[in-house]
């Protein structure tokens, strides 16, 4: 079938202004979604907050239902949260480490999340193994099984990285976890509305997406899952009314779903505008999606590659929407400037985003353009044109 393109630009208003290039930052909402948070913002003028809320439960209740759809699981196995970096917090500190144990993780892994499991080295004791490379750049998992040892308590891995293209094994490393028995936590922002994500083909205990960047929900949203058959096992960092009863002076007792990792205050527009970008990620779906976010970011890699001096830097076997690329004699962020001029908007992806990657293949800073589903071939094509003339000088 062929892709709507005419109708995903006609539903994205920020088309008419830029040609936008970093999906994989925050991607351009779409006008259902627009008018969701707009029309519930207007509601809380009218009504008050509290009484809103209230008014709109069955939307504010579906960003459950659509995020059990989207991942293949049930809606109590669903939490929302203000973004992905809380949602991955609230899974990783909830697992129960001691001095000791190991975290085996990617070298691909985000900066955030390295600092985290650095955070609790120099607190508890625990230690972290990143696991070697193979061959494509990707999380080896024949290096992961000969690591396993009865210290391992977790792994950790990133479906895609925020830069390097790639697209790690993660049904594959979940196999793998689910034989040994270790709990396994994937950092799936930059997967989840690219791709079709599902937590049973993975086989994670928990995952922590977000609703910003592929999914095209607003900014302030995200949302995690936790395996029922893992919950008990994990007690929040922190807890409040929403996620406890507080039983007697000395007691309290924990919600027995997945809403034990959320908060009470959030932003309900976010919240409800976050289902609407999900159901409208599916109406169009993800494998359809997938098909034409590879589509483009072939196309932009290979005209790319052509042009002297533009070195693409992208790895994996399998490869998704993000490019990173380098051009000889002008940095990352003066070539952002450049195409910035042409309203054409990248970002660069720095060496502390992914730390052990980048110095290992020694990067420093790197172009990224990610692309979505409703760029068109001409914008890539423009693109490339403005980075062939900053090679010859000709802007």
């Amino acid at each position: 079938m062929q892709f709507d393109l005419q109708r995903a630009r006609y539903e994205t208003p920020g088309c008419k202004f830029v040609k936008h290039f970093n999906n994989a930052g925050s991607s351009l909402i779409s006008q259902p979604v627009l008018e969701a948070i707009i029309s519930h913002l207007q509601l809380e003028a009218q009504l008050g907050g509290y009484e809103a809320t209230n008014q709109a439960e069955g939307a504010v209740e579906h960003v459950y239902d659509a995020a059990a759809a989207l991942l293949n699981c049930s809606r109590d196995e669903i939490a929302f949260a203000e973004n992905a970096t809380r949602a991955w917090d609230m899974l990783f500190y909830s697992v129960p480490l001691r001095p000791g144990d190991r975290i085996l993780t990617s070298i691909s892994e985000y900066g955030s999340n390295y600092l985290a499991f650095l955070h609790l080295m120099k607190r508890m004791g625990i230690t972290i193994a990143p696991i070697p490379n193979d061959e494509y750049g990707q999380t080896s998992v024949d290096a992961l099984k000969n690591m396993l040892d009865e210290r391992v308590k977790l792994i950790a891995i990133t479906y895609v990285p925020t830069n390097g293209g790639l697209v790690n094994q993660v049904a594959a490393i979940g196999k793998v976890a689910r034989e040994a028995g270790i709990l396994y936590l994937v950092d799936a922002c930059q997967a989840v509305g690219q791709m079709p994500v599902d937590v049973q083909a993975i086989g994670c205990d928990l995952l922590a997406t977000t609703g910003r960047k592929y999914l095209r929900g607003p900014r302030g949203t995200g949302f995690l899952y936790v395996r029922r058959s893992v919950l008990e096992q994990l007690t929040p960092p922190f807890i409040e009314l929403h996620t406890a009863r507080w039983l007697a002076p000395d007691r309290y007792q924990l919600r027995q779903d997945a809403r034990r990792f959320e908060s009470w205050e959030i932003n309900y527009a976010g919240k409800i505008g976050l289902g609407v970008a999900i159901d409208y990620a599916m109406q169009w779906s993800l494998e359809a999606i997938w098909q034409r976010v590879q589509l483009l970011a072939e196309r932009l890699r290979s005209q790319l590659s052509e042009i002297a001096g533009v070195t693409v830097h992208d790895l994996g076997r399998v490869r998704c929407g993000i490019v990173t690329f380098t051009l000889a004699g002008m940095s990352p962020a003066e070539i952002k400037q450049h195409l910035a001029q042409h309203k054409m908007n990248v970002t660069v992806t720095r060496q502390e985003a992914t730390l052990l990657d980048m110095t290992a293949r020694g990067l420093d800073n790197m172009v990224r353009a990610s692309v979505h589903y409703y760029n068109s071939e001409e914008e890539i094509d423009a693109l490339c044109e403005v980075v062939a003339r900053l090679k010859t000088k000709q802007l």
